[in-house]
């Protein structure tokens, strides 16, 4: 998959309810199922550009919400911390000073709270 496509099958994940119902089944069926603009103009019995128009749309659509909210960016922070977080965690079990597993039992409670 190119990675416009796979930065849309995520944007659509997190975005995708908001877009009207044709620019959901189109999005879901070039981006996640790899379906052509052809392809699915002909499942859905239309054009091409009618095909391209929604997808065109709906993708312009999703960045401008991204933009906004800053949602996925957030959430790949999060996860770049937690698992800082993690690591961090590691070295100061490896130290074995006497207050050090209480503080990493509390950063691994942590870190499990960001992940879910």
């Amino acid at each position: 998959m190119k990675p416009d496509k796979l930065n849309m099958a995520v944007y659509f994940d997190v975005y995708g309810a908001l877009l009207t119902e044709k620019q959901q089944e189109c999005l879901d069926l070039y981006c996640n199922q790899d379906y052509t603009l052809a392809e699915i103009a002909e499942l859905q019995g239309t054009s091409r550009q009618s095909v391209y128009d929604a997808i065109s749309r709906a993708q312009t659509q999703l960045r401008r919400l991204e933009e906004i909210t800053h949602s996925i960016a957030n959430a790949r922070r999060w996860a770049e911390i937690a698992s800082e977080l993690e690591r961090l965690s590691g070295r100061l079990r490896q130290q074995g000073a006497a207050g050090i597993p209480a503080v990493t039992d509390r950063l691994e409670a942590v870190v499990r709270e960001m992940k879910e």
